[in-house]
């Protein structure tokens, strides 16, 4: 069965609206990405109005952002410490928004979206 953003099939108070047309293309809606720790691997897709989404599945790299020196430097990723979305994504090494990475020069922040984007940026946190 198909991802859909229309309206729900149940009202508030527990009754059933009436079906009355079938899915459409543009209410169409994707599984998340999980993007993990790993060898990279991404997709582009196609969406509304002839644009596109990269997602990255996974990676280990990562461009991060150092206030001190205020410069960018590609490190490797070690590991997941801790991520606000859900508490289970650090045992599963799932990045999402505002997650803590373990660099080679310390912890750092994600402050892009990686499942919709096709890279991984991240600022630095602590050394």
């Amino acid at each position: 069965m198909a991802i859909t953003h229309s309206r729900p099939t149940k009202k508030v108070s527990g009754g059933k609206y009436q079906k009355y047309r079938k899915k459409r293309k543009y209410e169409k809606g994707n599984s998340p990405t999980h993007t993990k720790v790993g060898d990279r691997r991404s997709s582009k897709i196609r969406v509304r109005s002839k644009n596109f989404k990269f997602r990255v599945y996974s990676d280990n790299v990562v461009n991060v952002y150092d206030p001190k020196t205020k410069k960018y430097s590609k490190l490797k990723i070690k590991t997941i410490v801790e991520t606000p979305a859900n508490r289970h994504f650090v045992r599963r090494n799932i990045m999402t928004k505002g997650t803590i990475i373990e660099t080679e020069k310390g912890k750092a922040k994600v402050t892009n979206r990686p499942g919709q984007e096709n890279i991984i940026n991240a600022i630095l946190v602590g050394k």
